[in-house]
């Protein structure tokens, strides 16, 4: 009989741990269950003490969450960089965001931009404030609810151009992904897995933590739209 292991995610990696699953329990007989949230709800169930053996969050979240007690200490590994992207609805024109200015200049002229909850929400907003365009844009912006993706805003037409991971984007019917924001901004993402500190089996936890970050996993990691960490 095969182990079963529960991992708890945020949507950003939801995609690329199913394919990892899959080829873990092909070659090790551990079946990994994944559930996919809104990361700020996945931090939440973690804080409630939820029974899960594995947790994947941004880095920054993960290091707080061991901080507290609720991932086991030193059991964090690097999974995969993500890296934040533009998307429009299918058809629409596709603005340049190749550079700084041009993207800056690109949320000035959309009337109305669509972004996520989590870190690259929190990106955008740190970039509006170092621009100083928070209060103009601020009539014009629409939070995708946790969980939500921000493509099927883009979909409905509830906004012009969208912001998200790359691998939330990519596939999504109904848009088309204008390119990944400028490498010099800083926005790319790491997250990392832990060992949840309700964890009751250590030993195959880490079994499937060392295979996610091998160097096996990183063309799957590419095909997901993320580097291997």
């Amino acid at each position: 009989m095969s182990e079963h292991l529960t991992c708890l995610s945020s949507m950003a990696t939801r995609s690329l741990l199913a394919d990892l699953a899959r080829f873990h329990e092909d070659r090790s007989g551990v079946r990994l269950r994944i559930e996919s949230v809104g990361g700020v709800d996945a931090a939440r169930r973690v804080r409630a003490g939820e029974g899960v053996d594995l947790v994947v969050l941004a880095s920054r979240i993960m290091d707080t969450l061991e901080a507290e007690g609720f991932i086991a200490a030193g059991s964090q590994v690097a999974l995969a960089r993500s890296f934040m992207a533009a998307a429009v609805r299918a058809g629409r024109p596709r603005p340049d965001v190749s550079n700084e200015d041009a993207l800056k200049q690109a949320m000035l002229d959309a009337p109305s931009i669509a972004y996520s909850t989590g870190p690259s929400g929190d990106m955008l907003k740190t970039l509006w404030a170092k621009w100083g365009i928070g209060d103009e844009l601020a009539g014009r912006v629409v939070q995708a609810p946790p969980g939500i993706p921000v493509a099927s805003l883009l979909e409905r037409g509830e906004a012009e151009i969208g912001f998200q991971q790359l691998s939330e984007l990519a596939g999504a019917p109904g848009i088309d992904i204008v390119g990944r924001l400028p490498a010099e901004l800083g926005t790319d993402t790491v997250f990392t897995a832990g060992r949840a500190a309700t964890c009751r089996q250590a030993e195959a936890a880490d079994g499937v933590l060392a295979f996610m970050t091998s160097g096996g996993t990183a063309e799957v990691k590419r095909r997901h739209g993320m580097d291997a960490a």
